[in-house]
């Protein structure tokens, strides 16, 4: 098939650190052109890739002094994506609602994965507007504080097999892995290693909105206690030491998570993971396969003895299983041929099972902030 994969601009793809979308639509289109399919990617400038790149901006915009407003970069991107439409099959949108006015009179079909949370009340009079448009889920949870809309199917994210290698041994630390912000809790990662004695690494991006937090929050925790360590940003080699070192994953997050990419690089090491029971986090995790799902910190705390004895071997078994890259795109080439199927028939897409009838839920999660003025939220 030939492809056109739209990725955000504000990281490069792969990003050189932090950034979950642009991480996830890199091993999407890289593993499409292994499996044989014309893949052109629509990035910044600076990315890698085995597909044909049309670079959008010349460099990631997080790395470009007073890049403060995403929306025209994105704007032109879309455009540039429009005048390029014979060439594809399909194109496929990972960022979020800019395209909605101008995709709605294309011959060319487009399907667009959601990656950010969606409860936000601002987005709510929008997906009802347009709500023709196929989209994507990357947890069925994500979905629940939408209007009806037209979910395709839920996709969850997938990694190359070999990326993180799988380490029987692990080690006697924790791990905290991602961002400093409230919603993510490291404050909790701190006091789990503190109650159950173990020490704890903490390698984590903290953005500009969330200094604060971390100067009045976190640091003095973290200064508090010698067997706590922040290592800051990693990168993928660092990543993969960390994690495939480490004892346990600590996951304590305070929100409707869409995925946790995280909690499936943990398991690509085998490493198990003891995270809260929000989001997506019972449709990633086995409670007691791959990690224990929980509910306070008392049950964290006694959770930590019981993951550190789980069988490693199990844990990346399950990652084989159900989260790798391969798997991943063969789900999106399915939703591909259907969509172009149905467009050629002028009919609306197959829905992709029983997700895709799933009405609008209530979930106990309050609203939460916008991450930056564009509405694109990087998932973690």
């Amino acid at each position: 098939m030939r492809i056109a994969q739209i990725a955000p601009l504000a990281e490069s793809c792969p990003p050189k650190l932090y950034g979950g979308t642009e991480r996830i639509v890199h091993f999407l289109t890289e593993e499409l052109v292994r499996q044989g399919h014309e893949v052109t990617l629509f990035a910044s400038g600076d990315s890698q890739t085995a597909a044909q790149l049309v670079p959008c901006v010349p460099q990631a915009l997080r790395l470009v002094d007073g890049a403060h407003n995403l929306v025209p970069h994105h704007v032109g991107m879309v455009e540039q994506v429009r005048r390029r439409l014979d060439e594809f099959d399909i194109v496929h949108f990972h960022i979020d609602l800019f395209h909605y006015p101008a995709v709605m009179g294309w011959h060319t079909p487009t399907v667009t994965t959601l990656h950010g949370r969606l409860d936000i009340p601002d987005l709510y009079g929008c997906y009802d507007m347009f709500s023709d448009v196929p989209l994507v889920s990357i947890s069925d949870h994500q979905r629940l504080p939408l209007p009806p809309v037209n979910w395709v199917d839920t996709v969850y994210h997938g990694l190359p097999q070999q990326m993180l290698p799988f380490n029987p041994a692990g080690g006697d630390y924790l791990v905290f892995l991602g961002r400093i912000s409230p919603e993510k809790r490291p404050d909790r990662a701190i006091e789990i290693a503190v109650r159950s004695d173990k020490p704890l690494k903490i390698a984590a991006k903290i953005d500009p909105v969330d200094q604060e937090y971390w100067d009045s929050e976190i640091r003095p925790l973290v200064e508090a206690h010698d067997a706590i360590e922040y290592i800051g940003e990693v990168n993928e080699t660092q990543k993969a030491e960390l994690l495939g070192n480490a004892g346990a994953l600590l996951f304590p997050i305070d929100w409707p998570e869409p995925f946790g990419l995280v909690m499936i690089e943990a398991m690509s090491c085998g490493t198990p993971v003891v995270a809260w029971r929000n989001g997506s986090v019972p449709e990633v995790m086995e409670d007691r396969v791959t990690g224990r799902i929980v509910d306070s910190m008392d049950e964290a705390v006694a959770a930590v003895d019981e993951v550190l004895a789980l069988d490693r071997a199990e844990v990346r078994a399950r990652f084989d299983a159900r989260f790798t890259a391969a798997r991943m795109a063969e789900n999106y080439v399915r939703i591909y041929r259907e969509l172009v199927t149905a467009k050629l028939r002028q009919a609306p897409p197959v829905p992709g099972g029983l997700r895709a009838g799933r009405a609008r839920g209530e979930h106990p999660y309050t609203p939460g902030r916008a991450r930056d003025v564009t509405g694109i939220e990087t998932a973690a």
